[in-house]
């Protein structure tokens, strides 16, 4: 008798470089498969065989004295197929005691993994807003220390053509010593811009500001060690360039409780340097072109994106559930970690998040 052996498509063997745990779990689904079949295969044969030792005792009684020898080997036959039979019972057994382990097993180590990719993203969130955070941090240092230079109260102490000038000319200096700002802006009570850092550049004189609320929070602090800030936001008198505005209070003498005489305000350069830091996340070489790093306002509002795209204009739905960190999955299998920002020393933040969102492995 002829045993019909079945073929099927046999997976390439993976590679040294390509083997994951989630290659484990379908390997371990196929060695399942495969051994299942097969002892299928064996049982239906052993059961061909019993079948046909049974036959051949049947004839062999009927051929009475010269059928003995015959029934003997039938015996023998069916001896051995019911043996098969208790050796596949027993290795179905043991592989499906030990498959399922090795499953188990498997999960287990992608459930893990997938908690490390999963934190490993957050981290990277973490580290990218606390960068910003850092950064801004020391803009808030910046407003309240240049707030009180001589020159920068003289001009609204003493107002006139020649204060003016000379405090312009001192916030050149500062401009072209901290190169993250684009303008630097005294202003009097009333809001009037009457200096500026680029009056060559931006036309701002005369200007009035009295409408911002970095310029109406300033007014209103209670002493020198206060400040006030505005969200990322274009401003018209800088060419439209987005820009994160810091103000403090000019007081008499440059004394921290003196009475305001008006408000500084610094615009941070925001573009290229929310820009550095987007980028300049460490992503390894097979996750960068399928990662997008992403800082994002209270609102959700994309500021920077080192892909450079949706900026000032697309709304992340970021799903925080309330949390302050995490990751998940999003429907298409994508997965995104955030981080909200910690703040940094005495810059509480403005509850900015650090978010990165990796499209799965191909």
């Amino acid at each position: 008798m002829t045993v019909p052996v079945k073929t099927s498509g046999t997976p390439p063997s993976p590679t040294r470089d390509r083997v994951d745990p989630e290659t484990i779990i379908a390997l371990t689904a196929d060695v399942q498969s495969a051994t299942a079949g097969k002892i299928s295969e064996i049982r239906a044969v052993t059961g061909r065989t019993r079948i046909l030792a049974l036959n051949a005792l049947i004839e062999s009684a009927r051929a009475g004295e010269m059928g003995r020898g015959f029934a003997v080997v039938a015996n023998e036959v069916k001896g051995v197929s019911d043996e098969v039979t208790q050796i596949a019972s027993a290795l179905e057994s043991e592989l499906s005691t030990k498959v399922a382990l090795l499953d188990r097993i498997g999960r287990e180590i992608v459930d893990d993994l997938r908690l490390q990719r999963g934190q490993r993203l957050v981290d990277l969130a973490l580290n990218a807003v606390e960068l910003i955070d850092r950064n801004l941090y020391e803009r808030t240092c910046d407003v309240r220390w240049w707030a009180t230079d001589s020159a920068v109260v003289a001009c609204l102490e003493q107002p006139a053509a020649e204060t003016r000038a000379f405090a312009s000319q001192r916030l050149a200096v500062i401009l072209a010593a901290y190169t993250v700002y684009l303008d630097l802006w005294i202003c009097d009570a009333e809001g009037r811009v009457v200096a500026g850092g680029r009056p060559e550049r931006y036309r701002t004189e005369g200007q009035s500001v009295a409408g911002e609320r970095w310029f109406q929070d300033a007014m209103a602090s209670a002493s020198g060690d206060d400040y006030s800030l505005a969200d990322i936001a274009p401003n018209r008198a800088l060419d439209g360039q987005p820009v994160a505005t810091y103000g403090a209070a000019i007081r008499e003498r440059g004394r921290g409780d003196g009475r305001i005489l008006g408000v500084l305000g610094i615009h941070f350069d925001w573009g290229p340097q929310a820009r550095a830091i987007v980028e300049g996340v460490r992503f390894t070489e097979g996750e960068a072109a399928r990662s997008r790093a992403l800082l994002l306002d209270a609102d959700m509002r994309v500021i920077a994106a080192s892909d450079g795209k949706g900026l000032l204009s697309e709304r992340f739905a970021l799903k925080t559930e309330g949390r302050a960190a995490g990751h998940y999955r999003q429907g298409d299998g994508a997965l995104v970690g955030f981080h909200r920002t910690p703040g940094y020393e005495t810059y509480k933040g403005l509850g900015w998040y650090g978010c990165v969102l990796q499209q799965p492995e191909a």
